[in-house]
């Protein structure tokens, strides 16, 4: 039995639980090509990925939002993504031993996740986990998208437990502070899409970790202090 009073383990989807960089810059290249563009290296736009399918048009095209072909790029964009959309994502390495350990302890998980549900469900078909996650919280579920606490304040009401007794991954500013506002623990995660900027240990988040294997070795740490 764990110790503590965590009841529930929540992640961010792409660059905390799965790494979807390669198949969202292959979705971006094709579209490249397509318009008689050369490719981009891709460990040039994995930092975008967190910040979607508009982050990544502005990046590949420096098509500002709101421009007259924005929408239809962003639209092709995300029909060749649904076409390849598990091609090359993983789960990050130690996520499946830590959700065989959550599993063991009857914690249960879940995803929050601002990947409009059409894509997240059609993704995580094909993954396959140790354990199915509890719940999945996307934009279309909830009226305010992370930052806001919302998508965890629905999350605590499916496990039946407190916000205060989630343990909240992210690789963004706005899942460290979704977390943060409804009392859940946060743990920032430095392996994941992080613009050159930015600095997740200005995050304040209350862990911050720089390789997803140390997920199997903090977690329990947290839920069995």
């Amino acid at each position: 039995m764990n110790k503590s009073n965590y009841q529930a383990v929540m992640f961010d989807l792409d660059g905390t639980l799965l790494d979807t960089a390669n198949d969202l810059a292959s979705a971006l290249n094709r579209l490249r090509i397509e318009k008689d563009l050369e490719p981009l290296d891709h460990a040039s736009i994995r930092p975008s990925v967190s910040n979607g399918a508009r982050a990544l048009i502005e990046l590949g095209f420096n098509e500002p939002t709101g421009s007259d072909n924005f929408e239809a790029l962003r639209t092709r964009l995300l029909e060749l993504y649904m076409l390849h959309i598990a091609d090359h994502t993983q789960i990050f390495a130690g996520i499946n031993e830590l959700l065989k350990w959550l599993s063991e302890q009857n914690i249960g998980w879940g995803i929050a996740t601002n990947k409009p549900a059409l894509y997240t469900e059609a993704l995580l078909k094909k993954i396959e986990f140790p354990s199915p996650p509890g719940i999945v919280i996307c934009p279309d579920h909830v009226t305010h998208r992370k930052p806001d606490p919302e998508s965890l304040l629905l999350a605590a009401t499916h496990f039946n437990c407190a916000p205060n007794e989630i343990i909240y991954l992210g690789d963004h500013k706005r899942d460290i502070d979704c977390g943060k506002a409804c009392g859940a623990t946060t743990i920032a995660c430095a392996y994941g899409y992080i613009e050159a900027h930015d600095d997740p240990a200005s995050w304040q988040a209350d862990h911050l970790i720089n390789d997803s294997n140390e997920l199997p070795e903090l977690l329990p740490q947290l839920i069995n202090a």
